[in-house]
């Protein structure tokens, strides 16, 4: 099967750096085939049997630390599921959208639909987002960079661990898988 790891808060800012070819190597010894890797920011595709996605995450979080010495937060998904998220993404059926500046939080799991329901977030009036399961789709027509709408404010509110890509990033990882 073929799984997609999002790895959280690598070569960011100059913290918790990693070599994309070092990265690769550390995949290849847990016996991870076709490996290969998107960008500095921590994406990595590779073939293994059917397993658990929460079991595969822990042993490369545990790798991560012996390897590099430093955790870091693995969030899987297998490429269907990828494509899914990409294929249902909700702003690209609506009019008036800028795809470049539309972004998924990808979960470890899915909130819980009290906490949703509680959720207060300060956004621009433009700025949206929709949670679908363990994804959050979130359009921010005023750049990432700028938006209250970020990783680390639905971690907090939503109580879980994530970590964001924009779509086109997505997209990419899909056509070189």
């Amino acid at each position: 099967m073929r799984y997609i790891a999002f790895l959280r808060g690598i070569n960011v800012g100059g913290q918790k750096k990693i070599k994309m070819l070092d990265l690769k190597v550390m995949f290849e010894a847990l016996n991870f085939i076709n490996v290969k890797t998107y960008i500095q920011s921590g994406n990595v595709s590779f073939d293994y049997g059917t397993t658990d996605t929460i079991e595969l995450s822990n042993v490369i979080e545990k790798k991560i630390s012996e390897t590099f010495g430093f955790l870091v937060k693995a969030i899987i998904r297998t490429e269907d599921e990828l494509r899914n998220i990409v294929n249902n993404n909700p702003f690209t059926k609506q009019e008036n959208i800028e795809l470049d500046k539309v972004y998924i939080t990808l979960m470890v799991d899915i909130p819980q639909p009290s906490t949703v329901s509680l959720l207060d977030m300060k956004k621009e009036e433009n700025e949206k987002f929709i949670i679908i399961s363990s994804e959050i789709y979130v359009y921010c027509p005023n750049g990432y960079g700028r938006t209250k709408l970020n990783n680390n404010m639905f971690e907090k509110k939503l109580k879980t661990d994530a970590t964001t890509r924009g779509l086109k990033t997505l997209n990419n990882i899909l056509g070189n898988m």
